[in-house]
């Protein structure tokens, strides 16, 4: 078909394909999750902050007790038991996203040459009305082959 790196390799079948192509969704699914967890984070991090900031606030508006229970209650308080947010978003990276991220390069890796979005790359050609302008296989003279992405 023209473009290797999204072509199927000689010999597999439309269900590895699909797998595959589910394999990759579900990681898809996880970075969107660990977006939400970063978006999370800085949230918290924001919060915390305009709370110090609402402290600051009380405390030159002559309400001392208020600004004090801010400061000892609320600021600098962990997000879940034990942690800020980093340490849920470190976490989250080392326990789950990581092992994630592995395993669904092996299965590409061993099904389908490493090739990333083999099966959207059959549904475009499916989908796209050959030889209309804006329907184009790839660009076309605007990618140059010998640039690669970081895998390859």
């Amino acid at each position: 078909m023209g473009d290797e790196r999204h072509d199927r390799p000689a010999g597999i079948g439309d269900a590895t394909v699909e797998a595959v192509g589910k394999a990759t969704e579900a990681l898809e699914w996880v970075e969107r999750a660990r977006g939400d967890l970063y978006d999370f984070h800085q949230k918290m991090g924001h919060a915390d902050a305009l709370f110090g900031e609402a402290a600051d606030a009380l405390e030159e508006a002559g309400h001392q007790q208020e600004a004090d229970d801010l400061r000892t209650r609320i600021v600098g308080r962990n997000a879940i038991d034990g942690r800020w947010s980093f340490q849920i978003v470190e976490e989250f990276d080392d326990l789950y996203w990581s092992a994630a991220r592995d395993q669904e390069r092996q299965v590409r890796d061993a099904l389908v040459a490493g090739r990333r979005h083999v099966f959207e790359s059959e549904m475009k050609d499916d989908r796209r009305s050959a030889g209309r302008a804006h329907h184009e296989r790839r660009p076309a003279g605007g990618h140059d082959p010998d640039v690669t992405s970081l895998d390859g």
